[in-house]
């Protein structure tokens, strides 16, 4: 067995190195490339490799149907492929993928009947409305509004939104210190937008300070 596994595998170098089972096949498990989430389990041939790295979309071997079928062909809940490893042993995959709506057949998230949730997932999404109401943005919002006032003034919010959240901590009820904290993060993206400053600067100095 190769040496690169475990890793990210490499069109360019081809599946060779791959333990297919005596049909051809290999397991593959799908994970949410943002949540982490599983969401399903299928399985894989050369061909459906070679074609889930040429499209950006993840295609199976079908084993009832014998023929390669692209998740979400009919129903449009497509998975958008972002990386493939191999386990230790090459004989099965991660594929890390977005979702574009439900994976299972049958509606849900998961074939686990999970919900694909993640709380930190939500600030990845207001830190992308961020970015888009400043090229995007009507005069009239908020966020437009503050983004043009500078890095001075939305400062200044997060000082106040800071105090009021600390207070709230200190003699506040739950669902106030909540209110407030939710707004103390809310100018806290918008002030490193402002700065040009991504949350994953962030995350990757708390990662860092963590021992990675």
């Amino acid at each position: 067995m190769s040496s690169t596994f475990p890793g990210i595998v490499d069109p360019a170098r081809g599946v060779g190195n791959l333990s297919f089972d005596d049909k051809g096949l290999i397991p593959a498990i799908v994970q949410d490339f943002e949540t982490n989430r599983v969401l399903m389990l299928g399985y894989m041939n050369a061909a459906s490799i070679e074609r889930t790295f040429a499209t950006g979309r993840v295609t199976f071997f079908s084993r009832s149907r014998q023929e390669l079928w692209e998740k979400g062909e009919k129903s449009g809940n497509t998975l958008d492929f972002r990386e493939m490893r191999a386990d230790c042993d090459g004989d099965a995959l991660l594929i890390k993928a977005v979702p574009l709506g439900p994976t299972c057949h049958t509606g849900t998230d998961t074939c686990w009947d999970e919900k694909n949730e993640d709380p930190a997932a939500f600030l990845r999404l207001l830190e992308q409305v961020i970015a888009t109401r400043e090229t995007e943005g009507d005069d009239a919002s908020y966020t437009v509004k503050l983004l043009k006032a500078g890095a001075k003034k939305i400062s200044q919010k997060v000082g106040e939104e800071g105090v009021e959240t600390a207070l709230e901590g200190a003699a506040g009820t739950e669902d106030k210190l909540a209110e407030e904290t939710a707004d103390l993060l809310y100018h806290v993206l918008v002030l490193l937008r402002s700065r040009g400053i991504s949350l994953k600067h962030v995350t990757d100095v708390l990662r860092e300070r963590h021992g990675g």
